[in-house]
């Protein structure tokens, strides 16, 4: 079951400029920088209430972020949801008709297994699953 509003992913092509920018318009400093070395991309969190914004910039021209940006403007690039147990909902929303992308989770920035819905069968909208390690 999912049962949080985990985080708002944004992508965007100049992490520190973006990140002086939502620290400035969230009134705080973010809590967490990461680097995914597997997904080629550095994060910036900001805790905003229950939930997160996640920054997210490419590393490299093979980085799916970086990839994204060269087709599309910085902005929203994902919704992510907490879940409890992530191969119970991989299994869950499969058998419903949900194109899952990943075969098995994988780890994530922030602590987390994840895997990701495809866009198009979710309403043109990217999801990502989360589960606490």
């Amino acid at each position: 079951m999912l049962t949080n509003l985990e985080h708002l992913g944004l992508a965007v092509k100049d992490l520190e400029s973006a990140t002086a920018l939502y620290t400035t318009l969230l009134g705080q400093e973010p809590y967490k920088r990461e680097h995914v070395a597997s997904e080629a991309v550095d994060t910036v969190f900001f805790q905003v209430g229950g939930s997160k914004i996640e920054l997210l910039a490419g590393t490299s021209p093979d980085s799916a972020i970086t990839k994204y940006l060269d087709k599309k403007p910085e902005g929203i690039h994902h919704v992510a949801f907490e879940v409890d147990d992530i191969r119970v909902e991989m299994v869950r929303l499969r058998a419903a008709g949900f194109t899952i992308l990943n075969d098995e989770p994988k780890r994530g920035a922030d602590n987390k297994l994840v895997c990701f819905i495809h866009p198009k069968s979710a309403n043109g909208v990217l999801v990502e699953l989360c589960q606490s390690i």
